[in-house]
């Protein structure tokens, strides 16, 4: 027979062994902040705060992608400093040189001079002219700078790269791979609308994803929602032209600028989404579906069936229709 003094005690571990536990229990978790000039959000199931890791593993993107840092590695490659790309770099560089050949063109980190010159990149725009584009058309092509090694070789100095068109879904990969890297079965993370999904969140149901309609709304008033598509263990990215854009001499100026002409493009597709299997192919594919119009993006999406394209496209009397590469049940 146990004596009561060790039934008490047996009592006090098992109470003791109980806090602990639910001390412990993972909980969702949800951290916001500012990074890329834009905002983020990450939701993740786990028993401790990972906050730190989070920004660090953002940081380290915008240490190495960001031109608006002025002492990133490509604002060093940009200057024509010599430097060593780190791993990031190269893994984004070889990404973006897959797209530029997938897309023939239409995606092209080279293109930061006409971005520039039409007054939506990271360096003042100047009055456009004819002449101006042609000149600068000079300078633009994936195909005139080269990776070798840990150094980039450029034809002309005055190159420039840009990886805005697909660093935020790195970015959203990389704090994806640290929550794996923690065992984590359940998250979201989002930077600036670049999303990458995993398991549930916190009811048991697939994420919801909203597309938000493409009126045109330079201050980011606008937030309602053309459809929520229900998603997991994929990423999901949009671009569009109906926030980034300006009016001069009456003429509407989009922020998407086809490097194959030197222009803004001009047609029907308002926005385009992109869901992949990683963030920083949809993010990038995004941007060349953007130049491409919706009838060469839907091609893409046949030729690519791991893939899916849902399309806004401007219609009579000021209506919106939706193209989708995917039968519309898919994500419901």
């Amino acid at each position: 027979m146990k004596k009561p003094g060790n039934l008490l005690f047996l009592l006090f571990l098992i109470i003791g062994t109980i806090i602990i536990l639910g001390e412990n229990k993972p909980t969702y978790r949800t951290q916001q902040g500012k990074i890329f000039g834009t905002l983020y959000t990450v939701t993740y199931e786990h028993n401790a705060d990972l906050q730190p890791q989070i920004l660090a593993a953002m940081q380290a993107v915008d240490n190495s992608l960001s031109p608006f840092n002025k002492h990133s590695i490509i604002t060093h490659v940009n200057n024509n400093d010599s430097i060593e790309v780190d791993t990031l770099f190269t893994e984004v560089f070889h990404t973006a040189q897959q797209i530029y050949r997938e897309s023939h063109g239409a995606f092209d980190p080279t293109v930061a001079p006409l971005v520039n010159a039409w007054g939506f990149g990271f360096k003042k725009g100047i009055d456009v002219k004819s002449g101006t584009i042609d000149s600068l058309r000079t300078l633009v092509g994936f195909e005139r700078i080269r990776l070798n090694g840990n150094h980039i070789e450029k034809d002309d100095d005055r190159i420039l790269l840009d990886f805005s068109a697909i660093a935020k879904g790195y970015g959203s990969d990389r704090v994806a791979r640290l929550l794996d890297s923690c065992g984590i079965k359940n998250y979201m993370v989002e930077i600036g609308g670049e999303v990458v999904v995993k398991g549930h969140n916190k009811n048991g149901n697939p994420w919801g994803i909203g597309i938000t309609k493409p009126a045109d709304d330079s201050l980011s008033v606008n937030q309602e929602l053309q459809t929520v598509l229900r998603l997991t263990d994929c990423a999901i990215a949009t671009s569009g032209n109906y926030r980034n854009f300006y009016y001069k001499d009456g003429v509407k100026y989009a922020h998407t600028i086809d490097p194959r002409t030197g222009y803004p493009v001009q047609h029907s597709l308002l926005s385009a989404t992109v869901i992949a299997d990683n963030c920083m192919r949809a993010d990038a594919l995004a941007t060349a579906f953007m130049v491409l119009g919706v009838d060469s993006a839907m091609a893409y999406c046949e030729r690519h069936p791991e893939i899916d394209g849902y399309f806004i496209v401007a219609a009579d009397s000021g209506r919106y229709e939706t193209r989708l590469s995917f039968d519309e049940d898919k994500y419901k």
